[in-house]
């Protein structure tokens, strides 16, 4: 993110959805090491594993648009176009190769 950068912060109803997402995630993470533990056929494993990188992406795309929808709107409406955008490629860069 750029240092200078306007920040919008998140409705507190969008935090709350991010932050129950995020647990969720974290819930499935320890149900995969329980599966790890428990010597349980990689089959299973690897379908739990794409599980959780599939609710990962997930929120990491709802706070890429909030990003877009509100902070990079900000930015450039306030003239900060060619700032806003580099960082914006870089934070679609830095997500895609996940």
């Amino acid at each position: 993110m750029v240092q200078d950068q306007p920040l919008v912060p998140r409705k507190q109803e969008e935090t709350k959805l991010i932050l129950n997402r995020l647990r969720r995630v974290e819930g499935q993470i320890r149900g995969i090491q329980q599966m790890v533990e428990e010597d349980r056929y990689c089959t299973d494993i690897l379908v739990q594993i794409s599980a959780a990188n599939s609710a990962l992406k997930k929120v990491g795309l709802q706070v890429l648009e909030h990003h877009t929808a509100h902070c990079v709107v900000k930015a450039t409406e306030e003239g900060e176009n060619q700032k806003v955008m580099d960082d914006l490629i870089s934070a679609i860069r830095q997500f895609s190769k996940s």
